[in-house]
C-alpha cells in the first residue's frame, strides 16, 4: 500500500481550507484518511499554516510521499530540510496583532459637542438671513 501526504479540502466554493492528511494513495481527495496531521487556510492573510512536525517526520520516515504542494508547505515551514538534512528556511511571517479600537468613552472625551445640529434646511435659512441684511444695507446705501 502506497501512501500519499496530502491535501483534504474543505469549506466554501471560494473560500477554501485544507486539512493535511496521510491516506491511501488510492483514496478520493476528500475522502477516508489515515491520519490528520495539519491544516492550511491560504485565503487568510497571512495564510495559516499548522503542521505537527513529530507526525510529519514519523510519516517521512516510514516512505510516505508529500504531494507537491504539500512538499511546498513542508518546505515552507521547515519539515522537509529537517527530514533531508538541509539548513532551515527562514521564519514564516506572523500575522500582526490588531490595534484596539477606542472605546465609546475615549472617542467621547476627545471631541467637545458644537451645538445644535446643522441640518440642510437650517443651512439654507441661514444662507437666506446672510443674504438679507447685505441687501438692506447695500440699497440704504444706494439711496442716501
Amino acid at each position: 500500500m502506497a501512501v500519499k501526504i496530502k491535501l483534504k479540502r474543505l469549506g466554501k466554493i471560494r473560500a477554501p481550507h485544507y486539512r493535511i492528511v496521510v491516506a491511501d494513495s488510492r483514496t478520493r481527495r476528500d475522502g477516508r484518511a489515515i491520519e490528520e496531521i495539519g491544516l492550511y487556510h491560504p485565503v487568510q492573510n497571512p495564510s495559516r499554516i499548522e503542521v505537527n512536525a513529530e507526525r510529519v517526520a514519523y510519516w517521512l520516515s516510514v516512505g510516505a510521499q508529500p504531494t507537491e504542494p504539500v512538499m511546498a508547505i513542508l518546505k515552507k515551514t521547515g519539515d522537509w530540510q529537517k527530514h533531508k538534512g538541509e539548513p532551515a528556511p527562514a521564519p514564516l511571517l506572523q500575522p500582526e496583532p490588531k490595534a484596539a479600537r477606542p472605546t465609546f468613552d475615549a472617542v467621547s472625551t476627545e471631541d467637545e459637542p458644537k451645538g445644535e445640529a446643522i441640518t440642510q434646511k437650517a443651512k439654507k435659512a441661514d444662507k437666506k438671513a446672510d443674504e438679507a441684511p447685505a441687501e438692506s444695507t447695500a440699497s440704504e446705501s444706494t439711496e442716501a
